[in-house]
């Protein structure tokens, strides 16, 4: 038989002679393991949960209010509105490189009237674009508004989830027709629900969108409540951002530096913020998993230990018949590796089963769905290898570095 051969067998022997200690030693392995991965699990699937809920309110975009200026400049007191138009946001489209998504938004609060049902609800007035950039997706069988409602000046509206349960109740209602601001509006699309945490006029499921130019033609409103936008990129928002206020600030006569004439809300620091903070928080995880992890690596190393002493008498017997210190390392180390992944192999398929688990309690909401990905296993592996490895490694060198006269002796 070969020299593995001979080492599992033996492996096997000790293992079912010493069924409690066998146990209770793969059990720290195993709870530790449990612990390490179902820890990063969670908190992979809380910050996957938390992104996806900021994303609700758009996938880093730019929010932009025109307000008063604070600073006086060319002659000009401090105090003054700005005012934004659609020819401005044409503008920057045409002299601001790096813009790949653009709209402005015009806001009020409208009478909108199904049937013998009567709801005040919050109307915005944007271009087709909008929709990508706020994740603004339809339910099958709708759709948002296109560039020919925009030209047309179509009378139709996208409307929020919420909203349309509440006016339409188990109706489909797309293809139906509502009375808004004492006109009538063809339901186009429906939003899909999503998750929104963050919103700067309400959440985007209880209010109703509209094309800009139908809404100027319905309101005779000119000037813009605020835009949005965005880059090509993330880290160019900031960038982006000091570009377009220096055109507005050239167009509008306002000092480049005043950051009260154009007022911005870059979503790209609230996500850098989370993204660092979830990043810290997993750290802690698994330095906790680490630690619990470790203890059933001291408990195997102990038990190895025991195993050393139990069989003093049989390596020194094997040393004196020719066994190099090199095998009786080896000998031990495969043993401690072996029962190390048992326990790891244990201790990962029950965390994927609390994984799996978990996803169908309804809580998403609130904690995300636990994720075992791949580079938290591998993670999960690399400590149990390492662990494993010094567990087995100071019990193997003292074995290998007995006097086999003593050894035979004890």
């Amino acid at each position: 038989m070969t020299g593995l051969g001979m080492t599992l067998r033996q492996l096997l022997r000790d293992l079912a002679t010493q069924k409690l200690r066998t146990f209770l030693t793969a059990f720290g392995i195993v709870w530790g393991t449990v612990a390490v991965s179902l820890l990063l699990a969670f908190g992979e699937g809380l910050h996957r949960q938390q992104t996806k809920s900021m994303a609700g309110l758009g996938d880093r975009i730019v929010i932009a209010w025109p307000s008063r200026t604070s600073k006086a400049f060319e002659g000009i007191g401090r105090g003054r509105r700005i005012r934004l138009s659609e020819a401005d946001i044409e503008f920057l489209q045409a002299r601001v490189p790096g813009i790949t998504g653009i709209s402005s938004e015009y806001s009020d609060n409208f009478k909108v009237k199904y049937g013998d049902k009567v709801r005040a609800v919050d109307v915005s007035g944007v271009s087709p674009v909008f929709g990508v950039m706020r994740n603004m997706i339809p339910q099958a069988g709708g759709r948002f508004i296109d560039p020919i409602d925009m030209e047309q000046r179509r009378r139709v509206v996208f409307v929020g989830n919420e909203i349309a349960t509440d006016l339409f109740g188990k109706e489909n209602p797309v293809g139906k027709e509502i009375m808004m601001h004492g006109s009538p509006f063809l339901v186009i699309g429906v939003l899909k629900a999503k998750d929104q945490d963050s919103n700067y006029s309400g959440r985007d499921s209880g209010k109703m969108t509209i094309p800009a130019t139908t809404f100027r033609a319905l309101t005779g409103q000119k000037y813009m409540d605020n835009f949005i936008y965005k880059a090509a990129h993330p880290e160019l928002n900031k960038g982006l951002t000091k570009l377009i206020i220096a055109a507005l600030g050239r167009r509008h006569h306002f000092d480049p530096t005043d950051d009260q004439a154009v007022q911005v809300w870059d979503t790209t620091d609230m996500f850098a913020f989370f993204d660092a903070f979830m990043l810290g928080f997993k750290v802690f995880l698994g330095l906790m998993g680490v630690l619990t992890l470790i203890v059933g690596g001291i408990g195997v190393s102990n038990i190895m230990n025991v195993v050393v002493d139990e069989r003093t008498k049989e390596i020194g017997i094997k040393m004196a018949l020719g066994a190099r210190q090199r095998l009786i390392l080896t000998q031990f180390l495969l043993e401690t590796m072996a029962l190390t992944g048992i326990g790891g192999a244990i201790g990962l398929g029950i965390s994927l089963a609390i994984c799996v688990g978990a996803s169908h309690l309804g809580l998403q909401e609130f904690v995300g769905n636990p994720v075992l990905s791949p580079h938290v296993a591998a993670f999960t592996a690399g400590v149990l290898g390492v662990i494993g490895f010094l567990a087995g490694y100071f019990p193997a060198r003292d074995a290998a570095r007995l006097d086999p006269v003593v050894a035979m002796k004890l």
